[in-house]
């Protein structure tokens, strides 16, 4: 590392590093795609989009608050992604560290977190920041068939009625 490690929020010109990083997590995403996400998100205060910036953004955080009506509002870790090249150096664990400055500061008393089974490096990094399991779920998905997403058929029957 030549510079210094800085955190910093991200704006619109993070576009196309955030989007490659979006692709290491298997979520791709063109800079186009991602310079309306991060507009949309930076201009609201329940949403927080940081960057770890070095010569280049190696990685990014996404962290928003949650209200619902079984639970005390909390934060959720949205996503986060360090650059391979980049892991191991304590990058994960400071973006968590501002993800976790971000929910104090809204009076969110607990932040929570979703990681892939299979992602076992993240795990151990919010394992060793202090963070349990809670419970063990499934995701279930269902695209509206909206024209201009990305699974889009107009003919597309519904299986279940």
């Amino acid at each position: 590392m030549n510079k210094p490690l800085h955190i910093r929020p991200a704006d619109k010109s993070d576009a196309n590093a955030l989007a490659t990083l979006a692709g290491e997590l298997g979520y791709p995403a063109t800079a186009a795609d991602m310079t309306v996400r991060i507009e949309e998100l930076i201009s609201r205060s329940d949403h927080g989009v940081y960057v770890a910036d070095l010569d280049s953004v190696v990685g990014w955080i996404h962290v928003s608050s949650v209200q619902s009506l079984e639970s005390d509002p909390f934060a959720e870790i949205r996503g986060l992604v360090v650059a391979p090249s980049h892991r191991r150096l304590g990058i994960g664990g400071k973006l968590v560290a501002m993800a976790e400055r971000w929910a104090q500061q809204r009076g969110c008393r607990r932040i929570r977190v979703r990681t892939n089974v299979v992602r076992g490096e993240a795990k151990a990094l919010y394992q060793r920041r202090g963070y349990r399991s809670a419970k063990t779920q499934e995701v279930f998905d269902r695209f509206l068939g909206i024209p201009g997403s990305q699974q889009y058929t107009a003919a597309a029957p519904d299986p279940h009625g």
